[in-house]
């Protein structure tokens, strides 16, 4: 660093950062050892070195200047960022040394060259000036870190990377709220270095220690431990601690911010800089490598519908989607407030107005025929369903109509309107089905599979199969939220329930990915990782939320429930031999006469009647043998049968 602010100095890294000094540092260093020497031959007493006239002054200052320039040199590796505490160990070193040199030549040389006193006031003035030079240069060029207005939150970052020196960056801005107070990282070639003037003062175990020396109130994670356990360990102690635990987002979290898909349009981004720890994190984030050329070759330029957009799957498809840049995307909802949701994520603006927005019910008798003419898509995601395993235990009539009966529907219009992909959304619950809601979703599948089997390569229908989304609505999160918040116990089936978890973002890339992969008579079924026991998530999940002595009652398990739930059935295959995380595994078809079934399995289902035939069809229609006999022709047939 220079003693005032001038600078042509390559950038140079430091701790994986490129740091800029100010320009022609070691020459204003060198001047400041010039006027030094010079200042001092004039003060010292006694001097009588300068009496053979400016040549021996002359030559003393070449010294002085040539020693300056060699140490420095010798001291550029590691160099600190400038004008800052790390930055003086290095300019006591550099001064000192040159002080020794010149301080030996002068009693070598018996006082001929300069005085030891002169040496001595030189050095001393040569050292404050540095010193005093980066003192104003740190006050008048850097502003002040941190605005007095709010509370700072002293914080310690885990994680020494990339992302601890993109995070301190941030903190060090004006305003930002949080002040850096130390780094951890279990890697010990990092201890003891600093990135930005912020000390590694050990590994993650020394949380508790470097806790109470610092006074920090905020714990940030910057990097993702190699197993969640170990999130859970440090969310547990820093709780102890009375520490806040918050995450810096990663690269993927922040790309997978949808642009807005109109000219103009402005992405709505969180206003926190770092966010807080999710149930995500303690059941482990995957990284999902996705291959975009794939998916935009699909998806660029056409016209997509997407059913069940406001929900969870269906609102983030669209924001996936969008990224990709169709044509037109059109977002099918039969619930307003939620359709006004996603429309104004995507967009900013609430224009409920936009033709892209369609309120509506796909049971309705005509709507999906109208939507179709009206729309023309050519690429189709169907996220609309009914998931309640309960209620469609209690209404498998219900489950009937929306998850058969519609996308039977979908499908006949499909076929007739030259949709090129279909992708059906369904459930582990279609593996081996037990109740309503896995045979519904199950006949969805085969049903997929049926039309898409009697329609050329061009078009593919195809089923994709996942696993509990985390932030679904209704979702077993939800319920121990509400249970926590009345002071309620948690409650769990069984203790032995064991199921799949994945975020919602995670799915979508996948689904995606499978509408590029999977061919007709397939459906994809997503890798959820390992099973996470039930018991094990409430508990992490009540500590995240502040409540580590929540009680857990087990009821019973009800019908259509699993013990372990299964992303493949006893006669499925799990081969993947396109995508690590996409197995493809073959759905047989139904007759094509079973259509007719159906039609007056609907009109029995409308009118509240035969609740138990319905259920009993589904049953029969989902296993992979025969079904039942249709007592009438299907209303319709798909233009390529």
């Amino acid at each position: 660093m220079s003693a005032v602010p001038c600078s042509n100095r390559a950038p140079t890294v430091v701790d994986g950062q490129r740091i800029r000094f100010p320009r022609g540092t070691a020459i204003l260093d060198s001047v400041v050892w010039a006027v030094s020497i010079v200042v001092a031959t004039r003060l010292a007493p006694g001097e009588g070195a300068c009496g053979g006239g400016g040549l021996v002054a002359g030559a003393v200052m070449g010294l002085a200047v040539g020693l300056h320039t060699v140490i420095d040199a010798l001291f550029a590796s590691n160099r600190p960022r400038s004008a800052t505490i790390d930055e003086v160990p290095r300019l006591l070193s550099i001064d000192l040394s040159i002080a020794a040199i010149i301080t030996v030549v002068s009693l070598v040389l018996a006082d001929r060259l300069i005085s030891v006193e002169a040496a001595v006031v030189a050095s001393a003035l040569a050292l404050l000036t540095h010193l005093a030079a980066r003192w104003c240069f740190a006050r008048a060029v850097e502003p002040p870190h941190r605005s007095e207005a709010r509370r700072t939150r002293r914080t310690i970052i885990l994680g020494a990377g990339y992302g601890a020196a993109q995070a301190i960056r941030s903190m060090l801005e004006d305003g930002s709220g949080f002040q850096p107070v130390a780094v951890l990282d279990n890697d010990p070639a990092t201890h003891h270095r600093s990135i930005r003037d912020v000390r590694v003062l050990g590994p993650w175990s020394a949380l508790g220690r470097v806790a109470r020396d610092t006074g920090a109130d905020l714990l940030l994670l910057t990097t993702a431990p190699a197993d969640p356990e170990s999130i859970d360990r440090v969310a547990r102690q820093a709780d102890a601690l009375g520490l806040e635990v918050r995450v810096m987002p990663s690269p993927a979290e922040v790309m997978a911010k949808a642009p807005p898909r109109r000219p103009g349009a402005s992405a709505i981004r969180g206003t926190r800089l770092f966010r807080p720890l999710e149930i995500a994190d303690l059941l482990g984030r995957r990284v999902i490598g996705t291959d975009v050329e794939a998916i935009a070759a699909y998806l660029t330029g056409e016209r997509v519908l997407v059913t069940g957009a406001g929900g969870s799957i269906g609102s983030q498809l669209c924001h996936e989607i969008a990224r990709y840049e169709p044509e037109r995307l059109v977002m099918v909802d039969r619930d307003e407030s939620a359709l006004h949701h996603v429309q104004l994520s995507l967009d900013g603006e609430p224009i409920m107005d936009s033709p892209d927005l369609v309120l509506g019910d796909l049971r309705t008798p005509g709507f999906i025929d109208a939507l179709f003419e009206e729309t023309r898509p050519t690429i189709v995601f169907h996220a609309a369903a009914l998931n309640s395993l309960p209620l469609t235990e209690r209404f498998p009539d219900e489950a009937f109509l929306t998850n058969v009966v519609a996308t039977r529907d979908l499908l006949l219009a499909a076929s007739a309107y030259d949709v090129r992909r279909f992708v059906n959304i369904s459930t582990d619950k279609a593996a081996d089905p037990q109740g309503a809601l896995g045979c519904s979703k199950r006949v969805a599948e085969r049903l997929t599979s049926t039309f898409g089997l009697r329609l050329d390569e061009d078009h593919r229908f195809v089923s994709v199969r996942l696993g509990n989304v985390l932030e679904s609505h209704g979702s077993v999160l939800q319920t121990f939220a509400s249970q926590l918040e009345r002071g309620l116990p948690m409650t769990i089936a069984d203790p032995r329930m064991r199921s799949f978890f994945m975020s919602a973002d995670h799915a979508c890339r996948l689904i995606l990915q499978a509408g590029a992969l999977a061919r007709s008579g397939e459906v994809a079924v997503l890798d959820m990782g390992e099973p996470h026991n039930l018991e094990e998530v409430a508990r992490r999940f009540a500590n995240l939320l502040g409540h580590p002595n929540a009680r857990v009652v087990y009821t019973r398990i009800g019908s259509g429930e699993k013990v372990t739930e299964r992303l493949f059935g006893a006669s499925e295959v799990d081969e993947r031999p396109r995508h690590p995380l996409i197995a493809q595994t073959a759905v047989p078809p139904v007759p094509m006469s079973t259509l007719g079934a159906i039609d007056e399995l609907q009109e029995n289902a409308r009118a509240d009647l035969h609740s138990a035939a319905v259920r009993r069809w589904m049953e029969s229609a989902a296993a992979d043998g025969t079904t039942m006999r249709p007592v009438r022709p299907p209303r319709s047939m798909p233009s390529a049968a």
